[in-house]
């Protein structure tokens, strides 16, 4: 594969080829949020029941993003950026048009594992991707238009499910995948990868490697947990949402409205957070601004099912602080050498996601523990969060300007 050269305006291939990707890559993602209950309704569940497959097929699809989070990590390191972009698209879109012919959940749950793994690869190789492909100076132009585009997936995922029936939504996702795959058929392999050819094949990719240096595997947990709240926001508190509604007698609350102005908020959280990084020469400082907006936008959050409003506002102030995302990738790929970037990229962004396999028993254990309810439970669990978040934000150092032309 023929190397790239660096860029300096956002406006290229390498980074509308991986904006486009992610943007898929959410989109696909929170299908499943907005379809799970007319989806498992259709398939003949209701109840308690409905509650308990939603959950499981949710576990299911992060499980396939975390495995597939670490072996496109190991791909992306040792084979190539572009290997594993054109190798999870083909996955994840074959998945999404079988997934509008399931006629029962055991195939739907093998379906949404196999999706997830494809999903695995997008951002965290489309990053690493970009990240290399420009200057010093631009790279964080081109990861905020990436993070965008996969924000505003999102938005269009929280409008099909007013407007497209669930098979056919997941059908035009898949299709979507394939077209965009075409596009990339041009992509090229960035010179830094192309520079590592005389690392070891021991040291690409490699989680003993990774862990081998107390200093680096500690600053690898801190980027997951840093990331940790974003979806702790979505995939709890707004998947929820309608759940926390139902406990304190409001009706009418529309899951689909939540969803799509928290995704509002995130998408212009992206764009804000990026400009603001580089216009002030900091990821660190920015990330802990916007968490911090983050945290007061949920207290509003809950104050207002306590008071028995329909707080929509609220969702999209959630999404606006956790719009850190942008800085958030970037700066995790700004942390570690050519040889790990996609491994660290890919895994801390799927581990990320995959958290809320952790978060949801961890909260429900609390329920039945404590006996608390499901607000408090979720405010509990909030809080943990939260505050390992800050925590490792505050320890990780500065990586604005780091030049990324080095191996670990």
């Amino acid at each position: 594969m023929k190397a790239a050269t660096l860029h300096k305006s956002p406006f290229n291939l390498a980074v509308i080829a991986a904006g486009l990707g992610f943007f898929v890559d959410a989109f696909d993602l929170f299908l499943f949020s907005i379809y799970r209950i007319p989806s498992l309704t259709e398939l003949g569940l209701t109840g308690a029941a409905l509650k308990a497959e939603g959950e499981k097929l949710l576990a299911v699809q992060m499980l396939g993003m975390m495995i597939g989070g670490i072996l496109t990590g190991i791909i992306g390191d040792r084979k190539g950026r572009v290997a594993v972009l054109f190798g999870s698209i083909l996955l994840y879109s074959a998945a999404n048009i079988a997934n509008a012919f399931v006629g029962d959940t055991t195939s739907y749950a093998i379906i949404r594992f196999l999706a997830g793994v494809g999903l695995a690869g997008e951002l965290g190789a489309g990053i690493t991707l970009v990240s290399e492909s420009m200057t010093i100076e631009r790279r964080g132009y081109g990861t905020i238009l990436v993070a965008t585009m996969g924000a505003a997936g999102a938005v269009c995922a929280g409008l099909a499910g007013d407007f497209l029936p669930w098979r056919t939504a997941f059908f035009v996702a898949g299709v979507a995948g394939l077209l965009l795959l075409l596009l990339r058929m041009k992509s090229m392999e960035t010179t830094m990868f192309k520079q590592t050819g005389s690392v070891s094949s021991q040291q690409k990719g490699s989680f003993k490697y990774l862990f081998s240096d107390r200093k680096r595997a500690l600053k690898y947990l801190g980027c997951i947990l840093m990331g940790v709240p974003i979806w702790f926001s979505v995939g709890l508190l707004i998947t929820l949402s309608p759940e926390l509604a139902k406990d304190h007698q409001i009706d009418g609350w529309a899951l689909t409205k939540a969803f799509t102005l928290f995704q509002i908020g995130i998408t212009v959280g992206d764009l804000s957070s990026g400009i603001l990084s580089q216009l002030l020469k900091t990821r660190k400082k920015v990330i802990l601004g916007y968490m911090l907006l983050a945290i007061a936008a949920t207290v509003y959050f809950f104050s207002g099912f306590e008071n028995s409003n329909k707080n929509y506002i609220s969702c999209f102030l959630m999404g606006l602080g956790c719009g850190y995302l942008s800085v958030f990738v970037t700066a995790t790929a700004e942390h570690f050498g050519t040889n790990l970037r996609v491994l660290v990229s890919a895994t801390v962004t799927n581990f990320m996601r995959g958290s809320v396999t952790l978060l949801i028993p961890f909260h429900l254990w609390l329920e039945s523990q404590f006996e608390f309810s499901l607000a408090f439970s979720l405010i509990i669990t909030g809080i943990l969060v939260w505050s390992l978040a800050i925590t490792s934000t505050v320890l990780l150092k500065e990586t604005y300007g780091k030049d990324l032309n080095y191996t670990e």
